[in-house]
Protein backbone atom coordinates (compact mmCIF):
# COMPACT_ATOMS: atom_id res chain seq x y z
CA UNK A 1 0.00 0.00 0.00
CA UNK A 2 1.53 3.55 -1.11
CA UNK A 3 2.07 6.41 1.42
CA UNK A 4 1.54 9.90 0.26
CA UNK A 5 4.17 12.54 0.77
CA UNK A 6 2.56 14.20 3.16
CA UNK A 7 2.31 11.69 5.60
CA UNK A 8 6.21 10.97 4.77
CA UNK A 9 6.53 14.72 5.68
CA UNK A 10 4.48 14.74 8.83
CA UNK A 11 6.58 11.65 10.21
CA UNK A 12 3.21 9.80 10.35
CA UNK A 13 2.90 6.16 10.02
CA UNK A 14 -0.20 4.57 9.06
CA UNK A 15 -1.94 1.82 11.65
CA UNK A 16 -0.29 -1.28 11.33
CA UNK A 17 -2.25 -4.22 10.14
CA UNK A 18 -3.37 -7.16 12.26
CA UNK A 19 -0.78 -10.27 11.82
CA UNK A 20 -2.57 -13.45 11.40
CA UNK A 21 -2.63 -16.65 11.53
CA UNK A 22 -1.40 -19.42 8.36
CA UNK A 23 -5.25 -19.59 7.58
CA UNK A 24 -6.37 -16.06 8.16
CA UNK A 25 -7.53 -15.42 11.63
CA UNK A 26 -6.48 -11.47 12.68
CA UNK A 27 -4.52 -12.26 16.36
CA UNK A 28 -5.74 -10.19 19.20
CA UNK A 29 -3.50 -7.63 20.81
CA UNK A 30 -2.21 -8.96 24.43
CA UNK A 31 -4.62 -5.35 25.88
CA UNK A 32 -7.65 -7.50 23.60
CA UNK A 33 -7.24 -10.96 25.28
CA UNK A 34 -6.82 -9.38 29.13
CA UNK A 35 -9.87 -7.84 28.33
CA UNK A 36 -11.91 -10.69 26.83
CA UNK A 37 -10.78 -12.60 29.54
CA UNK A 38 -11.72 -9.79 32.65
CA UNK A 39 -15.13 -10.31 30.95
CA UNK A 40 -15.28 -13.73 31.08
CA UNK A 41 -14.62 -14.09 34.80
CA UNK A 42 -17.11 -10.95 35.83
CA UNK A 43 -19.40 -12.95 33.46
CA UNK A 44 -18.86 -16.61 35.05
CA UNK A 45 -18.77 -14.73 38.44
CA UNK A 46 -22.12 -13.60 37.62
CA UNK A 47 -23.44 -17.08 36.89
CA UNK A 48 -21.94 -18.13 40.09
CA UNK A 49 -22.74 -15.69 42.37
CA UNK A 50 -24.91 -17.08 44.62
CA UNK A 51 -22.44 -20.11 45.20
CA UNK A 52 -19.78 -17.59 45.78
CA UNK A 53 -22.22 -15.27 48.32
CA UNK A 54 -22.84 -18.85 50.33
CA UNK A 55 -19.39 -19.26 50.33
CA UNK A 56 -18.07 -16.06 51.93
CA UNK A 57 -20.85 -16.30 54.13
CA UNK A 58 -19.17 -19.36 55.61
CA UNK A 59 -16.02 -18.19 56.10
CA UNK A 60 -14.28 -17.52 59.59
CA UNK A 61 -15.73 -14.57 61.55
CA UNK A 62 -12.97 -11.50 60.60
CA UNK A 63 -12.32 -8.99 58.26
CA UNK A 64 -11.60 -10.81 55.29
CA UNK A 65 -15.38 -12.29 55.46
CA UNK A 66 -16.84 -9.46 55.41
CA UNK A 67 -15.11 -7.41 52.80
CA UNK A 68 -15.87 -11.71 50.96
CA UNK A 69 -19.64 -10.76 52.04
CA UNK A 70 -19.85 -6.87 50.83
CA UNK A 71 -18.15 -7.92 47.38
CA UNK A 72 -20.01 -11.03 46.61
CA UNK A 73 -23.19 -9.69 47.92
CA UNK A 74 -23.23 -7.47 44.93
CA UNK A 75 -22.03 -9.66 42.49
CA UNK A 76 -25.73 -11.18 43.87
CA UNK A 77 -28.00 -8.89 43.65
CA UNK A 78 -26.76 -7.87 40.03
CA UNK A 79 -26.46 -11.64 39.22
CA UNK A 80 -30.37 -11.94 40.44
CA UNK A 81 -31.91 -8.31 38.44
CA UNK A 82 -30.12 -9.39 35.15
CA UNK A 83 -31.55 -13.15 35.70
CA UNK A 84 -28.10 -15.03 35.34
CA UNK A 85 -28.59 -17.35 38.26
CA UNK A 86 -31.37 -18.64 36.87
CA UNK A 87 -29.56 -21.33 34.93
CA UNK A 88 -27.38 -22.13 38.11
CA UNK A 89 -30.76 -22.74 39.96
CA UNK A 90 -31.90 -25.11 37.19
CA UNK A 91 -29.03 -26.87 37.02
CA UNK A 92 -29.02 -27.69 41.30
CA UNK A 93 -32.77 -28.81 41.06
CA UNK A 94 -32.07 -31.29 38.32
CA UNK A 95 -29.32 -32.16 40.57
CA UNK A 96 -31.71 -32.51 43.43
CA UNK A 97 -29.61 -29.87 45.32
CA UNK A 98 -31.49 -26.93 45.20
CA UNK A 99 -31.04 -26.13 48.51
CA UNK A 100 -27.04 -26.21 48.07
CA UNK A 101 -26.81 -22.21 47.82
CA UNK A 102 -29.90 -21.27 50.64
CA UNK A 103 -28.04 -19.95 53.79
CA UNK A 104 -29.60 -21.74 56.65
CA UNK A 105 -29.08 -20.65 59.82
CA UNK A 106 -32.69 -21.43 61.50
CA UNK A 107 -32.19 -24.16 64.22
CA UNK A 108 -35.32 -25.58 64.39
CA UNK A 109 -35.72 -27.36 68.02
CA UNK A 110 -38.73 -29.18 70.00
CA UNK A 111 -39.87 -26.88 73.03
CA UNK A 112 -38.70 -27.09 75.99
CA UNK A 113 -40.83 -29.76 78.16
CA UNK A 114 -41.00 -28.78 81.82
CA UNK A 115 -38.32 -30.76 83.89
CA UNK A 116 -39.81 -34.37 84.95
CA UNK A 117 -40.86 -34.40 88.56
CA UNK A 118 -38.70 -36.49 91.19
CA UNK A 119 -39.04 -39.91 91.30
CA UNK A 120 -40.38 -41.13 94.83
CA UNK A 121 -40.92 -44.57 96.36
CA UNK A 122 -45.09 -44.35 96.01
CA UNK A 123 -43.80 -44.14 91.85
CA UNK A 124 -44.18 -47.10 89.65
CA UNK A 125 -40.51 -48.77 88.84
CA UNK A 126 -39.26 -47.73 85.23
CA UNK A 127 -40.88 -50.22 82.64
CA UNK A 128 -39.22 -52.85 80.97
CA UNK A 129 -36.96 -52.56 78.65
CA UNK A 130 -38.37 -53.11 74.50
CA UNK A 131 -37.36 -56.61 73.37
CA UNK A 132 -35.87 -56.64 69.89
CA UNK A 133 -35.93 -59.96 67.86
CA UNK A 134 -34.22 -61.03 64.02
CA UNK A 135 -37.46 -60.88 63.01
CA UNK A 136 -38.23 -57.23 64.28
CA UNK A 137 -34.42 -55.47 65.04
CA UNK A 138 -33.18 -52.30 66.33
CA UNK A 139 -32.92 -49.99 63.53
CA UNK A 140 -29.98 -48.08 64.55
CA UNK A 141 -28.37 -44.51 62.38
CA UNK A 142 -25.42 -42.94 63.20
CA UNK A 143 -24.12 -39.32 62.31
CA UNK A 144 -22.12 -36.79 63.39
CA UNK A 145 -18.81 -34.52 62.35
CA UNK A 146 -15.66 -36.57 61.10
CA UNK A 147 -14.72 -37.66 64.52
CA UNK A 148 -17.58 -39.88 64.20
CA UNK A 149 -16.93 -41.66 61.27
CA UNK A 150 -14.36 -44.03 62.01
CA UNK A 151 -16.32 -45.16 65.29
CA UNK A 152 -19.17 -45.21 62.94
CA UNK A 153 -17.78 -48.20 60.56
CA UNK A 154 -16.79 -49.75 63.84
CA UNK A 155 -20.29 -49.44 65.18
CA UNK A 156 -21.70 -50.97 61.80
CA UNK A 157 -18.98 -53.75 61.84
CA UNK A 158 -19.54 -55.06 65.13
CA UNK A 159 -23.65 -54.64 64.79
CA UNK A 160 -23.31 -57.31 62.02
CA UNK A 161 -22.62 -59.74 64.40
CA UNK A 162 -26.20 -59.12 65.97
CA UNK A 163 -28.87 -60.29 64.17
CA UNK A 164 -31.02 -58.05 65.82
CA UNK A 165 -29.62 -54.77 65.20
CA UNK A 166 -29.94 -53.19 61.35
CA UNK A 167 -28.17 -49.98 60.72
CA UNK A 168 -29.86 -47.58 58.22
CA UNK A 169 -28.36 -45.53 56.31
CA UNK A 170 -25.18 -44.91 55.98
CA UNK A 171 -22.56 -43.31 58.32
CA UNK A 172 -23.42 -39.99 58.27
CA UNK A 173 -20.19 -37.91 59.02
CA UNK A 174 -19.77 -34.86 57.71
CA UNK A 175 -16.31 -32.89 57.90
CA UNK A 176 -15.77 -29.85 59.11
CA UNK A 177 -19.40 -29.52 60.70
CA UNK A 178 -20.90 -29.06 63.51
CA UNK A 179 -23.68 -27.38 66.00
CA UNK A 180 -21.83 -23.76 65.97
CA UNK A 181 -22.22 -23.29 61.93
CA UNK A 182 -26.07 -24.29 60.62
CA UNK A 183 -24.98 -21.80 57.96
CA UNK A 184 -22.39 -24.30 56.75
CA UNK A 185 -24.40 -27.22 56.83
CA UNK A 186 -27.84 -27.25 59.22
CA UNK A 187 -27.86 -30.61 61.42
CA UNK A 188 -31.03 -29.89 63.22
CA UNK A 189 -32.79 -29.99 60.31
CA UNK A 190 -31.07 -32.85 58.49
CA UNK A 191 -31.79 -35.17 61.92
CA UNK A 192 -34.85 -34.15 62.08
CA UNK A 193 -35.62 -35.30 58.09
CA UNK A 194 -33.31 -37.97 59.06
CA UNK A 195 -35.15 -39.53 61.48
CA UNK A 196 -38.98 -39.06 59.97
CA UNK A 197 -36.87 -40.74 56.84
CA UNK A 198 -35.47 -43.81 58.45
CA UNK A 199 -36.98 -44.09 61.70
CA UNK A 200 -34.83 -45.61 63.71
CA UNK A 201 -35.08 -46.85 67.26
CA UNK A 202 -31.14 -46.16 68.63
CA UNK A 203 -29.14 -43.04 67.54
CA UNK A 204 -25.73 -42.50 67.65
CA UNK A 205 -24.27 -39.03 67.04
CA UNK A 206 -20.99 -36.98 67.96
CA UNK A 207 -20.18 -33.07 67.57
CA UNK A 208 -18.23 -30.64 68.63
CA UNK A 209 -14.64 -31.41 67.04
CA UNK A 210 -15.89 -28.06 65.04
CA UNK A 211 -17.40 -26.00 67.61
CA UNK A 212 -14.27 -24.61 69.91
CA UNK A 213 -14.72 -21.14 68.44
CA UNK A 214 -16.36 -18.08 69.97
CA UNK A 215 -18.49 -17.70 66.74
CA UNK A 216 -21.66 -18.70 65.79
CA UNK A 217 -24.84 -18.29 63.62
CA UNK A 218 -28.70 -18.61 64.08
CA UNK A 219 -28.33 -16.72 67.29
CA UNK A 220 -31.92 -15.98 68.55
CA UNK A 221 -32.97 -12.23 68.70
CA UNK A 222 -31.14 -10.29 71.38
CA UNK A 223 -28.62 -13.30 72.07
CA UNK A 224 -24.79 -12.08 72.00
CA UNK A 225 -21.63 -14.59 73.27
CA UNK A 226 -19.12 -13.42 75.14
CA UNK A 227 -16.76 -15.77 73.80
CA UNK A 228 -15.72 -19.46 73.98
CA UNK A 229 -16.87 -21.25 77.14
CA UNK A 230 -18.27 -18.05 78.60
CA UNK A 231 -21.70 -17.98 80.43
CA UNK A 232 -23.51 -16.81 77.17
CA UNK A 233 -21.56 -19.07 74.85
CA UNK A 234 -22.47 -22.03 77.45
CA UNK A 235 -25.91 -21.12 77.46
CA UNK A 236 -26.17 -21.16 74.14
CA UNK A 237 -24.36 -24.35 73.30
CA UNK A 238 -26.52 -25.89 75.63
CA UNK A 239 -29.50 -25.37 74.13
CA UNK A 240 -28.23 -26.45 70.40
CA UNK A 241 -26.99 -29.50 72.42
CA UNK A 242 -30.00 -30.23 74.48
CA UNK A 243 -32.59 -29.59 71.57
CA UNK A 244 -30.86 -31.84 69.48
CA UNK A 245 -31.13 -34.74 71.81
CA UNK A 246 -34.90 -33.57 72.50
CA UNK A 247 -34.99 -33.98 68.91
CA UNK A 248 -34.11 -37.87 69.09
CA UNK A 249 -35.53 -38.82 72.11
CA UNK A 250 -38.66 -37.27 71.62
CA UNK A 251 -39.40 -39.88 68.61
CA UNK A 252 -38.75 -42.58 71.07
CA UNK A 253 -35.15 -43.40 70.18
CA UNK A 254 -32.45 -43.77 72.89
CA UNK A 255 -29.74 -41.65 71.88
CA UNK A 256 -26.10 -42.25 72.26
CA UNK A 257 -23.82 -39.12 72.19
CA UNK A 258 -19.94 -39.76 71.74
CA UNK A 259 -17.80 -37.36 73.34
CA UNK A 260 -14.67 -35.50 71.85
CA UNK A 261 -11.61 -37.25 72.76
CA UNK A 262 -8.38 -35.64 74.26
CA UNK A 263 -5.75 -34.59 71.66
CA UNK A 264 -2.26 -33.68 71.16
CA UNK A 265 -2.86 -30.18 71.27
CA UNK A 266 -3.65 -29.17 74.61
CA UNK A 267 -5.03 -26.18 74.11
CA UNK A 268 -7.43 -28.11 72.07
CA UNK A 269 -7.85 -30.57 74.66
CA UNK A 270 -9.26 -27.88 76.88
CA UNK A 271 -11.24 -26.28 74.71
CA UNK A 272 -13.30 -30.18 73.66
CA UNK A 273 -13.11 -30.26 77.43
CA UNK A 274 -15.31 -27.25 77.94
CA UNK A 275 -17.59 -29.15 75.24
CA UNK A 276 -17.83 -32.04 76.85
CA UNK A 277 -18.56 -30.54 80.27
CA UNK A 278 -22.19 -28.91 78.40
CA UNK A 279 -22.93 -32.11 76.84
CA UNK A 280 -22.62 -34.24 79.69
CA UNK A 281 -24.73 -31.90 82.15
CA UNK A 282 -27.31 -32.28 78.96
CA UNK A 283 -27.55 -35.74 79.23
CA UNK A 284 -27.93 -36.28 82.86
CA UNK A 285 -30.73 -34.18 82.43
CA UNK A 286 -32.01 -37.11 80.08
CA UNK A 287 -30.77 -39.95 82.04
CA UNK A 288 -32.37 -43.01 80.59
CA UNK A 289 -32.81 -41.32 76.83
CA UNK A 290 -29.51 -40.37 76.77
CA UNK A 291 -26.10 -41.50 77.41
CA UNK A 292 -22.74 -39.96 77.14
CA UNK A 293 -19.72 -42.40 75.98
CA UNK A 294 -16.41 -40.61 77.33
CA UNK A 295 -13.55 -40.94 75.21
CA UNK A 296 -11.50 -38.19 76.45
CA UNK A 297 -10.22 -40.23 79.46
CA UNK A 298 -10.69 -43.62 77.98
CA UNK A 299 -7.87 -42.76 75.06
CA UNK A 300 -5.79 -41.17 77.77
CA UNK A 301 -2.03 -42.64 78.99
CA UNK A 302 -1.40 -43.91 82.22
CA UNK A 303 -0.12 -40.23 82.78
CA UNK A 304 -3.55 -38.44 82.15
CA UNK A 305 -1.93 -37.61 78.51
CA UNK A 306 -2.45 -38.10 75.32
CA UNK A 307 -1.46 -41.34 74.04
CA UNK A 308 -1.31 -42.29 70.06
CA UNK A 309 -0.92 -46.17 71.29
CA UNK A 310 -3.15 -48.32 74.24
CA UNK A 311 -2.88 -51.64 74.95
CA UNK A 312 -5.73 -54.15 73.72
CA UNK A 313 -6.92 -57.29 76.01
CA UNK A 314 -3.93 -59.32 75.88
CA UNK A 315 -1.46 -56.84 76.28
CA UNK A 316 -0.46 -55.73 73.02
CA UNK A 317 0.30 -52.10 71.99
CA UNK A 318 -2.05 -50.83 69.44
CA UNK A 319 -2.59 -47.58 67.05
CA UNK A 320 -5.82 -45.92 68.24
CA UNK A 321 -5.33 -42.22 67.60
CA UNK A 322 -4.56 -40.84 63.62
CA UNK A 323 -1.92 -38.73 62.75
CA UNK A 324 -3.38 -35.91 63.12
CA UNK A 325 -3.48 -35.89 66.60
CA UNK A 326 -7.36 -36.09 66.95
CA UNK A 327 -9.18 -38.42 64.78
CA UNK A 328 -9.53 -42.18 65.59
CA UNK A 329 -7.81 -45.08 63.89
CA UNK A 330 -9.78 -48.35 63.23
CA UNK A 331 -8.70 -49.90 66.59
CA UNK A 332 -9.50 -46.77 68.19
CA UNK A 333 -13.08 -47.18 66.70
CA UNK A 334 -13.66 -50.44 67.95
CA UNK A 335 -13.01 -49.55 71.60
CA UNK A 336 -15.89 -46.89 71.08
CA UNK A 337 -18.16 -49.29 69.65
CA UNK A 338 -17.86 -51.91 72.22
CA UNK A 339 -19.15 -48.89 74.43
CA UNK A 340 -21.76 -48.03 72.20
CA UNK A 341 -22.88 -51.58 71.83
CA UNK A 342 -23.01 -52.06 75.88
CA UNK A 343 -25.26 -49.00 76.08
CA UNK A 344 -27.46 -50.23 73.91
CA UNK A 345 -28.04 -53.67 75.66
CA UNK A 346 -28.25 -51.92 78.77
CA UNK A 347 -31.35 -49.53 77.23
CA UNK A 348 -32.81 -52.68 75.19
CA UNK A 349 -33.22 -56.15 76.18
CA UNK A 350 -31.74 -57.51 72.62
CA UNK A 351 -30.65 -61.19 73.86
CA UNK A 352 -33.61 -62.95 75.23
CA UNK A 353 -35.00 -63.92 72.38
CA UNK A 354 -32.26 -66.72 72.34
CA UNK A 355 -33.81 -68.54 75.05
CA UNK A 356 -37.13 -68.57 73.12
CA UNK A 357 -35.93 -70.82 70.28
Amino acid sequence: MAVDADTRRRGRSLPRRRERTEDGRRLLSAGHALVIMALALLFGALLNAPGLHKSAYNQPAGSEREVALAVTGGLESVSHALLLDRPRALLKDALGRSDDDRIDTEIALPPQAPPPPALSPAQPAPRARTAFTPERKLKLWIAGDSLVVNPGYSIVRAAAASPVIEPVGQVDGRIATGLERPDVFNWFTHVREQLRELRPKAVVLGFGANDDHDYMTGLPEGVALDGFGGPAWTREYRRRVGGLMDTVTRTGAFLVWIGLPITSDEEQSYRFDVINAAVVAEAKERAGEVAFVDTYTTFAGDDGGYAEYLEDSAGRLQKVRAGDGVHFERAGGDIIAREVLRRLNEAYDLTSWRSKR
